[in-house]
């Protein structure tokens, strides 16, 4: 109800105004400067609104006075003009019962805006230049990107030639600097990459922006220590778990939240986290040199192999009875434990050892260590020629050791007569990079 009074008692006023600006318009210009001269001295700042109605009521008065409409038959608007604080709750009161024309219901400030346009027949929808701003500012960003519209990779070329050297890679998902556009070829820069791509394999400025928003995840990277990962959006919800700075979660983009929050996937269900301490952007990366590249494909090698070194199944460890050996004996195990498995480590080499044991324990194979290599199709080595050269000129100290143990009776295979690579996907025990069964 106040507001509703006080609305109207804003828009009598602002109604006075727009008479008598017309009025003085009318009038010559020695009485608008007559005029003027007069409203500057009242105290306004005293009166406040109501000094400012008695002003423009005077200044309507004379107005009309002044260019011989004082004695004239003329209908003049109602304007409700404040003189007093019981004043204006009286005017408003009047407004609402009808004695006025117009009637302003004040329900947010988007309203008050259009309310305002709408009076001199322009409309603004304040939402969607808000948005049109962002989206604009956000194609700015982008009209001197590029991403490459691959299945996998671009080559990043020396110079803008189809037969130039590589020097990188630009792969599905990275997004490059434009340096300088041609029309055949584009001379861009991402990470350490500097270089020329083919343009028929690329998309530029929007249309590059359209093709990253399509086919990438946008990512919230956590800027703050502990920050919560709550159940619903609501700081009152239950905490899921609290995450540390620098984490990355993924962005659940079809799910509309308000400016306060921002829906995350996390553990595979949507949660959310609070928008004032995350930033947002597309998931996107950068290009990679050949030399980078090469390096990356050594140390995840690397890696694979310290892996699979490493994996042993766990068994127990058997200690079977010891087999009489003679030097020789030893000699051909350690050179066959060394074709077999002189790279891998000391639990495969003895692996070995322990397999042509086993068989010689068997009864199902021959009964000595010399026949059991040499039995025909059973260790390609031997037929090769290889397990002779190596037992001739000596096999390695960690070979002799393993073969020692082996004759001795050590079995961590489980009893196993037979071993393949483990990539084969055979069952059985895995040691190093061979299964044994």
């Amino acid at each position: 109800m106040n507001l509703k009074k006080r609305a109207a008692g804003a828009i009598a006023v602002a109604m006075s105004v727009v008479v008598m600006t017309s009025v003085a318009q009318a009038a010559p210009a020695d009485y608008k400067t007559g005029v003027a001269s007069q409203a500057t001295t009242t105290d306004l700042a005293t009166n406040g609104i109501a000094g400012i109605a008695v002003s423009m009521s005077q200044y309507e008065s004379d107005a009309y006075e002044y260019i011989g409409l004082a004695d004239a038959n003329v209908q003049q608007m109602n304007v409700a003009r404040v003189t007093s604080g019981d004043a204006a709750e009286q005017d408003a009161d009047a407004a609402e019962e009808g004695l006025t024309e117009m009637t302003v219901d004040v329900a947010d400030a988007d309203t008050a805006v259009q309310a305002e346009n709408a009076a001199s027949g322009t409309e603004t929808d304040v939402s969607t230049e808000t948005a049109d701003s962002e989206q604009t500012e956000e194609e700015e960003l982008w009209q001197n990107r590029l991403m490459a519209d691959v299945n996998d990779y671009l080559y990043v070329r020396a110079s803008a030639d189809a037969d130039a050297e590589i020097v990188g890679k630009l792969y599905k998902g990275d997004v490059a600097e434009i340096q300088e556009e041609g029309s055949g070829w584009t001379h861009v820069a991402s990470g350490n990459v500097d270089g020329y791509v083919n343009n028929d394999y690329c998309v530029t400025g929007t249309e590059a922006l359209a093709y990253a928003q399509q086919n990438f995840d946008t990512e919230a990277e956590v800027r703050t220590n502990g920050l919560r990962i709550r159940s619903e959006a609501d700081e009152n919800a239950s905490v899921i778990t609290a995450v540390s700075e620098g984490t990355t979660l993924k962005v659940d983009s079809g799910v509309e939240t308000d400016d306060k929050w921002i829906a995350v996937v996390y553990g595979g269900t949507t949660r959310y986290v609070s928008a004032d301490y995350v930033t947002t952007s597309l998931a996107l990366g950068e290009g990679i040199t050949i030399e980078e590249e090469q390096a990356e494909l050594a140390r995840i090698a690397e890696e694979e192999a310290a892996k699979k070194a490493a994996q042993v199944t766990e068994v127990t460890t058997v200690q079977n009875a010891a087999v009489e050996a003679t030097v020789d004996d030893v000699t051909l195990l350690a050179a066959i434990i060394q074709c077999e498995a002189g790279n891998e480590v000391y639990e495969g080499q003895l692996a070995v050892g322990a397999v042509v044991m086993n068989r010689v324990r068997s009864g199902g194979y021959p009964s000595t260590v010399h026949d059991v290599i040499y039995q025909k199709s059973q260790f390609p080595p031997a037929g090769a020629g290889s397990v002779a050269n190596v037992a001739a000129k000596g096999p390695k100290q960690s070979c002799l050791q393993a073969a020692q143990e082996a004759l001795n009776g050590t079995d961590n295979t489980g009893g196993a007569t037979c071993f393949r690579r483990a990539s084969s996907g055979h069952a059985g025990v895995v040691i190093g990079n061979h299964v044994f069964y």
